[in-house]
């Protein structure tokens, strides 16, 4: 058995409790009975009240002067309500040094509230902070109101995972966790607002900086000013005069040279037209004649080499003799007026009396052998000498083909030569056109220094003038400056521009400094720069200080979330317990939903509730509770299909279970039993008395098996003056009541 820290409840015009009545509780199992309407529930109400409830609506009232004592004919009204409460802390319940604390909350009529710890007036998170130490709070799963038994099931994801939370004790990390967050808060603030504080120093400290090196550095710069100027202007005069000397000699002898590229443009023109089409058209007539008689030579060997194929195979297959076809006598006779006609020819000097006699040896032969072929075939003789003459005639053929094409490949290669010069002609035209457009930029970029050159010497002869203004006559030093031999050529430009830059920088330095007024500027600056330093270091403190309080935060948030997730299962165990008891069966679990962002209706109805800001809620991602339920025997899933007095069962279980894992110190049903049979009504007395083993219970009902499981009743009457009052019943009275 655990310890009893509730000792007492005194409530003084708060509701119909018109006159100071005090209810002491001495056993774990309080019962408080009374007809309707006598202020029964106004006692549950006075413990959320005292508890830090800021919510009216759950209080039943719309105003903080609806909870103070209206008044009656017999009874006037009041202008204060309180409800005192008493805890046992001899085993350090609450985290105060005392061996009883009173919690005190009073109401005024002009809605005003106080706090008080043991009569000494504090703040309502002082109270709520105390109480969440000790698994206290004003709302949620410990005080059940009338007719809220099933609120549990009624509330929103997000509500149910408050109660559960609550049950579970995480409320001290929560406030701890707001705290830190609005700490962090504030810190950020402070942390921007020293960021700001610096940025609006540092211009005025900078400028403050810049005009103290300005006075301290004033002579000093105009010294320096006259030596360098000095050095810059000789170089600068011997510089501008050597280069346009240089440049003047570079423009002739890149205009000289222009015009001698030019002359050889135009000879390199000339070349290109005397290489060009041309030169190589007669080569190309040559070429083509060439290859139309070397295609006649090789049509006509083609023909020759098939006629040659065809007359060694006759020769071949033919055996005939000319003596086997031609009678001797006859050809001789054929011969003797062959020779005749011959050796007529012979004598005669005419050259067309010649051409005749051979017309008609030619005619005799052709008539002589025509009549041998019609008589006879041809003989192997014959056969024989027509491939030799045909092997020769192929031969000719052939010496002729390879004369055509070695004439026709050195006409090619002519003709190629010729193409060569041409294109050889054609690069270096374009190579000495290249070659003038370089001349002529080198010598457009000759002239262009030259402008460049004439810019400088005004620019120097102005810079003669500015520091004549700056240090007088001692600027015609360079005048006289001697310059190291061989500086000129051997120096960059760039080294002579860095010159001018620190000399301008220096003139501008000069022009901005101020000698007046030094002591004045020294000692502001000092001042400024302390106040500088001061909020530097403010600010490393600020931030290790922020860095702190957000490792505060994550270790919270891991530990609440490491506490929920235990709590939830332990929660979902002990439910299955009282679920399958109250059901004879079935199951019930708490399941956690996926995140999702509060809706807009969600976030009107916060804003609409009547809240003291003690505790800032996030407005973004959050995690909701569900309830899961299955009914033994029927098809049942979900809450929205439970009867009214399963509804009450299955929120009597999960408030019962939420209960058991973290046991509060105690425990106030407002009629939680009012919609149970008798059947029901028995196993929730038993529940009643195994829960009032670890937490001290209040119960308001009309039921008597309940009543029957208490160690002491008070009775809440209310006569004609409409003022609650009080009766303790004894426990044989109770007993006599439930039978």
């Amino acid at each position: 058995m655990t310890a009893m820290y509730l000792k007492s409840i005194e409530l003084a015009g708060f509701k119909s409790f018109g006159k100071k009545t005090t209810l002491e509780f001495g056993t774990r199992i309080s019962s408080i009975v009374g007809p309707n309407g006598s202020g029964k529930s106004n006692v549950a109400d006075g413990f959320r009240f005292v508890l830090g409830e800021q919510s009216m609506k759950s209080m039943r009232g719309k105003r903080g002067e609806d909870l103070i004592w209206g008044g009656s004919p017999a009874l006037p009204r009041m202008n204060r309500a309180g409800v005192k409460v008493v805890f046992d802390n001899s085993k350090r319940l609450l985290d105060l040094d005392f061996k009883d604390v009173t919690v005190e909350r009073v109401v005024y009529r002009d809605g005003q509230n106080e706090y008080l710890l043991n009569g000494t007036v504090v703040r309502l998170k002082d109270v709520i902070r105390l109480l969440a130490g000790a698994n206290i709070g004003g709302s949620g799963y410990q005080i059940i109101s009338q007719g809220e038994a099933d609120r549990i099931l009624n509330a929103s994801p997000r509500e149910r995972r408050e109660m559960v939370e609550d049950a579970l004790g995480l409320k001290l990390y929560q406030h701890k966790k707001v705290e830190s967050e609005r700490k962090l808060e504030e810190t950020g603030m402070n942390i921007d607002k020293t960021k700001s504080l610096r940025r609006e120093l540092a211009p005025h400290l900078n400028f403050l900086r810049v005009q103290v090196e300005k006075i301290e550095k004033a002579r000093e710069m105009k010294d320096e000013l006259a030596v360098r100027l000095n050095e810059y202007l000789a170089r600068e005069n011997a510089w501008i005069t050597q280069e346009d000397a240089r440049l003047r000699d570079d423009e002739k002898t890149h205009d000289a040279e222009l015009k001698k590229l030019a002359e050889s443009v135009s000879h390199a023109r000339a070349v290109r037209a005397s290489a060009g089409q041309g030169a190589t058209a007669d080569l190309k007539t040559k070429i083509g004649d060439r290859e139309g008689k070397l295609s006649e030579a090789r049509r006509e060997s083609e023909q020759i080499t098939r006629e040659l194929g065809r007359a060694e195979g006759a020769l071949e297959a033919n055996t005939v003799t000319v003596e086997q076809i031609v009678p001797v006598p006859h050809v001789r006779q054929f011969a003797r007026a062959l020779s005749e006609t011959i050796a007529e020819a012979e004598r005669e000097n005419d050259i067309s009396i010649i051409k005749n006699r051979l017309g008609q040896i030619r005619e005799r032969i052709k008539a002589f052998v025509e009549g041998l072929s019609g008589a006879a075939p041809e003989t192997n003789e014959e056969v024989r000498q027509q491939v030799e003459a045909l092997a020769k005639s192929l031969e000719r053929v052939r010496t002729q083909e390879a004369a055509l094409a070695g004439e026709l490949e050195t006409l090619r290669q002519r003709i190629a030569e010729a193409r060569e010069a041409g294109f050889t002609a054609e690069r270096d035209l374009m190579e000495l056109e290249s070659s003038v457009r370089v001349a002529q930029s080198k010598l457009g970029g000759v002239r262009s220094a030259r402008a460049n050159i004439a810019g400088l010497r005004q620019r120097f002869e102005e810079e003669v003038r500015e520091g004549i203004a700056l240090i007088g006559a001692a600027v015609h030093g360079w005048e006289k400056a001697d310059i190291p031999a061989g500086a000129l050529l051997e120096e960059d430009r760039h080294a002579q521009e860095k010159r001018r830059r620190e000399i301008e920088r220096l003139k501008i330095k000069i022009e901005e400094s101020g000698i007046g007024g030094g002591d004045a500027v020294v000692k502001e600056f000092n001042q400024t720069k302390e106040r500088e330093e001061f909020l530097a270091r403010e600010l490393v403190d600020l931030e290790s200080s922020a860095q702190k309080l957000q490792d505060i935060i994550t270790e919270l948030e891991k530990t609440i979330d490491a506490r929920f997730t235990e709590g939830i299962k332990h929660i979902n165990v002990a439910l299955q317990n009282f679920f399958a008891k109250l059901f004879g069966g079935g199951h019930a679990k708490l399941e956690v939903e996926e995140p999702r962002r509060k809706t807009a209706r969600e976030n009107l109805d916060a804003e609409s509730e009547d809240e003291e800001d003690f505790v800032s809620e996030e407005e973004g991602l959050y995690a909701g509770l569900s309830i899961d339920v299955a009914l033994p025997r029927k098809k049942i899933r979900g809450l929205d299909v439970l009867s009214g007095g399963e509804r009450a069962l299955t929120s009597i279980a999960l408030i019962f279970s939420m209960s058991q894992v973290n046991p509060p110190p105690f425990l106030i049903l407002d009629e939680t039993d009012a919609a149970l049979d008798e059947a029901n009504s028995r196993r929730y007395a038993d529940m009643i008395r195994e829960l009032g083993n670890k937490s001290q219970l209040i119960v308001i009902t009309h039921n008597r098996a309940t009543m029957a499981a208490a160690g002491e009743l008070y009775g809440v009457t209310m006569g004609q003056d409409g003022v609650s009052k009080l009766l303790s019943v004894k426990l044989e009275e109770a007993e006599r009541v439930a039978k």
